[in-house]
């Protein structure tokens, strides 16, 4: 399996973590676990930007699938190339999360779209 197939279970992973220091912030307990979301919708502060966090990956997670399967299916975009975008891509996500946790948003904005033209570069190795 390549590096860029593994970032994709690695950028799942990322959003787990997200949503357990959430939760640990918040101060979620077994007795939470009846309706987590609501729960979390309740939070505030750090917890719920990084409640958000999670949701954005898990939104970001499909196109960026997308992106590295074709990128590998066409077989026009090297190995190499394809790597180093998923690489950039998930150092990108990493500094999203510390930006959208520490509220920079700006900041967070700018790391979002940077990431975004990771994904499109994928798209474009693929051609």
């Amino acid at each position: 399996m390549t590096f860029a197939y593994f970032s994709i279970l690695i950028l799942s992973l990322l959003n787990a973590f997200c949503a357990a220091y959430a939760k640990k912030l918040a101060h979620f307990t077994p007795a939470d676990n009846h309706d987590p979301r609501d729960f979390m919708a309740k939070a505030t502060g750090k917890a719920a930007r990084l409640n958000a966090a999670q949701n954005n990956g898990y939104e970001v997670l499909p196109i960026y699938a997308a992106a590295v399967i074709i990128a590998h299916a066409t077989g026009e975009a090297s190995q190499d190339a394809i790597n180093f975008w998923a690489f950039a891509f998930l150092a990108l996500r990493v500094a999203f999360i510390w930006a959208y946790a520490n509220d920079k948003s700006t900041l967070r904005s700018i790391i979002w779209g940077l990431g975004y033209l990771c994904i499109i570069a994928l798209f474009i190795a693929a051609c």
